[in-house]
């Protein structure tokens, strides 16, 4: 089960500096002009939880193994890119095939990089970008609106469906808000699947200067409004800080950051922000070779739980033995678990919850 983020922004926003952090390469080539980025660079990141270190510890583990999230890197878009400006098609064409939108947003001025706009403005930027992808969308149901209203007068009931849910996000896209403000309610799974780009979730990534990454800027503040306004999520990041960060032993990075101000690591902060932007949950399995985290989406049950480790969990699920990461924890383990009655047997319509910590009965 694999998910992915795609970071995108207009050209010289720190998109790259900020991916070759994420994944501690130089896989994405950082440089100071438009379009240095062509292909879209992916690198999967482990997903940063505390809770593994402790269960690794209770239950004697000489491995431990997080959960991952997939990011691309994806070239920068410029105004026009819907009518194929800067080899704009191409690079739409790498957003529809990601599961969130993370917008990184300049937030810092720097006479020495060059702004394809001619000044810092990051609320003009994500105009901008949201623009372009509404009118790409618009353009690509327009396209399909047309063969679809010839199947749908033959009585196709899958085309008479399909028109029905796209109609408002027609109309919403023409008045100039996102497709996700009019998604109708309960066909969430149905609007999904036109792989429209403003349907999915985004999170704004202010990048500030570097004395501005513990405290956020005029600028960052000015994309905190309007991330409020529409329900979007907000991380701020200094890209610079993040890429000596990442060159840094493990073992320094906490005395650095906190030199700076700062708690923790923005990206960090950004892996776990994408996580909870894809409404993904993490259970865990816990034994003396390994604790290893693995990713589910809410509401999943646990034979589909079951099937992220092998098909044939699901196919052979009997049960599951079940116990809250607290308790793991406050009752040393499974066998102390067990004797507090925390330990419960679940079956086939238990929805797994974040944190659980199960061992799967099945019989292939």
């Amino acid at each position: 089960m694999g998910f992915n983020c795609g970071i995108v922004g207009l050209p010289n926003v720190g998109k790259s500096t900020l991916f070759n952090a994420l994944t501690e390469t130089a896989a994405a080539q950082a440089a100071n002009y438009p379009f240095c980025t062509i292909e879209p660079n992916t690198g999967r990141v482990g997903v940063p939880d505390p809770r593994l270190e402790k269960l690794a510890h209770v239950g004697k583990s000489q491995k431990i193994l997080p959960t991952s999230l997939e990011f691309v890197d994806i070239a920068g878009l410029v105004r026009g890119a819907s009518r194929g400006e800067g080899l704009g098609n191409q690079f739409l064409g790498n957003i529809r095939e990601v599961d969130a939108i993370i917008h990184v947003l300049r937030c810092f001025e720097d006479d020495d990089i060059t702004h394809v706009e001619g000044g810092v403005d990051p609320v003009r930027d994500a105009e901008i970008i949201e623009t372009e992808l509404m009118l790409a969308d618009l353009e690509s149901l327009e396209k399909r609106q047309i063969s679809l209203q010839k199947r749908a007068r033959g009585n196709d009931r899958e085309a008479q469906a399909l028109l029905e849910i796209m109609d408002p996000l027609m109309t919403a896209l023409r008045e100039g808000k996102p497709a996700r403000t009019a998604v109708p309610k309960g066909m969430e799974l149905e609007a999904s699947r036109l792989q429209l780009m403003t349907t999915k979730p985004v999170l704004y990534v202010c990048n500030v200067e570097e004395g501005a990454a513990a405290t956020g800027n005029v600028h960052s503040e000015a994309v905190r409004k309007r991330a409020a306004a529409e329900g979007a999520g907000v991380v701020i990041v200094s890209a610079a800080i993040e890429a000596e960060v990442s060159q840094l032993p493990q073992e320094d990075r906490k005395d650095f950051l906190e030199g700076l101000g700062l708690s923790d690591s923005g990206l960090d902060r950004v892996i776990a922000a994408g996580y909870s932007l894809l409404g993904l949950k993490t259970y865990f399995t816990v034994g003396p070779k390994e604790t290893r985290a693995w990713t589910i989406t809410a509401g999943t049950k646990a034979p589909q739980a079951a099937a992220v480790i092998h098909n044939d969990f699901e196919r052979g699920f009997i049960a599951c033995e079940t116990v809250a990461y607290e308790d793991y924890i406050a009752f040393n383990g499974e066998a102390g678990a067990k004797e507090a009655g925390k330990l419960r047997i679940e079956g086939k319509e238990y929805v797994v919850q974040d944190g659980d910590v199960l061992l799967f009965r099945f019989n292939v």
